[in-house]
């Protein structure tokens, strides 16, 4: 399997419902729970890419470029960028979607940075170990 196609094969799509226990006091996306979303679903891409236990270490940049209102459909999607020795970059972009119409838009996007580490959680590197051809 090549890089591309491991990397095409780990990208992670999670759907949910923005329901008013999930936003703030503007009735739209808290944007914490949004950066929470985001957080777990690149965590999922990484994993899937590599199946190594990793950790998360940091954020590049998120942008919110669009709020999402209570009873909106989000769609987060998380796919691999980069990969470093023991360290990966996840992309992950929030669409949103009307609950009654047609179509969807990009509101957030981000970049996680993780890291892969053994049992005695020591940086090790990503493709070790992976039938990657070159």
């Amino acid at each position: 399997m090549t890089l591309e196609e491991r990397i095409q094969l780990a990208e992670t799509r999670v759907c949910t419902t923005v329901f008013p226990f999930l936003t703030n006091h503007h009735d739209t996306l808290f944007g914490g729970k949004a950066m929470a979303i985001m957080d777990e679903v690149s965590f999922m891409a990484g994993t899937r890419f590599c199946r190594k236990r990793l950790v998360t270490v940091s954020t590049d940049r998120i942008d919110f470029e669009k709020a999402i209102p209570s009873g909106s459909i989000i769609e987060a999607v998380a796919k691999v960028a980069s990969v470093g020795r023991t360290s990966l970059k996840v992309k992950v972009e929030i669409y949103l979607e009307k609950m009654y119409e047609e179509g969807r838009e990009l509101a957030i996007q981000g970049m996680f940075t993780f890291v892969a580490l053994d049992d005695d959680k020591k940086p090790i590197p990503v493709l070790e170990g992976l039938d990657i051809e070159a």
